[in-house]
């Protein structure tokens, strides 16, 4: 009886994110189009969102949301032809949801302040934005938290969908100007991993401190890795192992000269990836 009562407990507490419109969509692909000017009107070169901007005109995120809260490949799998196209649509599904439940509570300055329901004694920290927030796609709803551990990873067991999905925050992967396709998913995905690794917040050889410095990506995710790399025929894999196939020739002459070098994992940066918030 008390874990029935917590979980309807847990289940009002939740925030609904219903869309303004419902469209419809004949026939596929799903479009992808709508997402696509949003990306790029209000996204910069360095990831950063105009969220004032796009709260003021939120016509074209409004529509994608709509078009992905009635249709998902659970839904309507005759919309998504391929592996390709469902995988696609998941990223691209979380980091749209991921901007309407920002544009939901903005102006904040991390997705750490939306609050959990006070409620509840204890929550794991940021399930204010994670957990309680509940997207729907397809006619389902799916939390981020849900959506990202319990759907896209075991479906897709992909690791470089660690960097593509945006959680809207300064520590995250950088949301691209343009929304992600099924026909350059694979292309995509490498580029924007490599894109990821090529920055010094997310990577770099610290020769003084004798220290290889690494994204907490690959602490908290560490496992999806390590099984790829296992998938993939190699025996007693590390991280670096993963993260060196997707070096520039450059630092990755830099990694095998640390070989014997301590790995660090570099704390997160929660703040919002806001165009309008100082550095």
């Amino acid at each position: 009886m008390k874990i029935l009562f917590l979980s309807i407990l847990l289940l009002t507490a939740c925030t609904d994110l219903p869309p303004t419109q419902t469209p419809r969509l004949d026939k596929g692909p799903f479009p992808h189009e709508a997402l696509d000017r949003v990306q790029q009107r209000f996204v910069n070169v360095q990831g950063r969102v105009d969220y004032r901007g796009l709260l003021q005109e939120p016509a074209d995120l409004e529509l994608y949301y709509g078009l992905l809260a009635a249709y998902s490949p659970d839904s309507h799998p005759q919309f998504f032809p391929d592996r390709q196209s469902r995988l696609a649509y998941w990223i691209n599904a979380y980091n749209a949801a991921t901007l309407k439940a920002v544009l939901t509570h903005y102006p904040i300055g991390s997705v750490g302040e939306v609050e959990a329901p006070a409620l509840l004694f204890f929550v794991p920290d940021k399930s204010g934005f994670f957990y309680f927030q509940r997207p729907i796609f397809g006619g389902e709803q799916q939390s981020l938290y849900h959506l990202e551990n319990d759907l896209i990873r075991p479906r897709f067991a992909d690791p470089r969908i660690h960097f593509a999905l945006n959680c809207a925050s300064r520590g995250c992967p950088k949301l691209p100007r343009r929304a992600f396709s099924a026909e350059n998913l694979d292309a995509e995905l490498d580029r924007e991993t490599r894109i990821f690794l090529s920055e010094q917040r997310n990577f770099r050889v610290d020769f003084a401190e004798h220290a290889i410095y690494v994204s907490s990506l690959f602490d908290w995710y560490r496992e999806d890795y390590l099984q790829w790399l296992v998938a993939e025929g190699e025996t007693e894999p590390t991280i670096l192992d993963y993260i060196s196939r997707y070096l520039s020739i450059a630092k990755r002459n830099r990694l095998e000269q640390c070989e014997d070098c301590a790995l660090r994992f570099i704390a997160y940066d929660w703040q919002l990836n806001d165009q309008h918030l100082a550095d």
